[in-house]
């Protein structure tokens, strides 16, 4: 009797534990399907410093009624990217402040010195992006906090996206440029309070002006 109620359930019990193992495997599936679109989605592009076709300039007034020139000839950074316009990329840059160059060997020690950067112990000048976002084509703003002397302060590039390429040696390359103003004396770059006064000597806005290339890591 117990053989012919067993032998009666087994194809009930067949199709239950069939379709359990069918559940099982669309599951299974399902997570790996999520697992690998997640990865897809966050999957970063690293971006490079070109730095031989890149440059780090400024641009400051000198007595009111001309403008000084000068440059940063050491720096390197990096961009993250979700996407291939770059949108929400994550961008880190850092200039060794050491590298000033102003073509005059007694203002870049001046500016080296503990009255503007006082490079012995701050010796580099830090950015690190908290959005970039895409405002009208080719266009982006791209916010970040801004490191010099210690002093960190929020600041916003203007950026122009100049495009992707790729060159003759077969790497991939995009091009940018970003300015933006800062107020030199927010992050303590101060002279004395005679030659200070008002900035009649050295002009207190500083335009930071940018021209990078960035190779796509391999």
């Amino acid at each position: 009797m117990l053989f012919l109620v067993l032998s009666q359930w087994t194809p009930a019990l067949s199709e239950y534990t069939f379709a359990v193992q069918n559940l099982i495997m669309k599951k299974l599936s399902l997570t790996a399907s999520i697992i690998f679109f997640s990865t897809a989605l966050f999957a970063q592009t690293k971006w490079n410093v070109d730095n031989v076709h890149s440059s780090v300039k400024f641009i400051v007034t000198h007595l009111v009624i001309s403008e000084v020139e000068g440059s940063f000839k050491k720096f390197n950074g990096s961009i993250s990217s979700p996407g291939a316009d770059f949108t929400n990329a994550a961008v880190d840059f850092a200039v060794d402040i050491n590298s000033i160059s102003t073509d005059n060997d007694t203002r870049d020690n001046h500016l080296k010195s503990d009255d503007f950067f006082n490079a012995a112990q701050y010796p580099s000048m830090t950015f690190k992006s908290t959005s970039f976002k895409k405002v009208a084509d080719n266009k982006y703003k791209l916010a970040g906090n801004l490191t010099i002397r210690n002093i960190t302060k929020p600041v916003t590039f203007d950026v122009s996206y100049g495009g992707t390429v790729k060159d003759p040696y077969g790497n991939i390359k995009a091009g940018f440029k970003a300015t933006m103003v800062i107020n030199r004396f927010d992050y303590n770059l101060k002279w004395n309070n005679l030659t200070e006064a008002g900035g009649a000597v050295v002009g207190k806005d500083i335009t930071i002006d940018l021209r990078l290339e960035f190779a796509q890591a391999k």
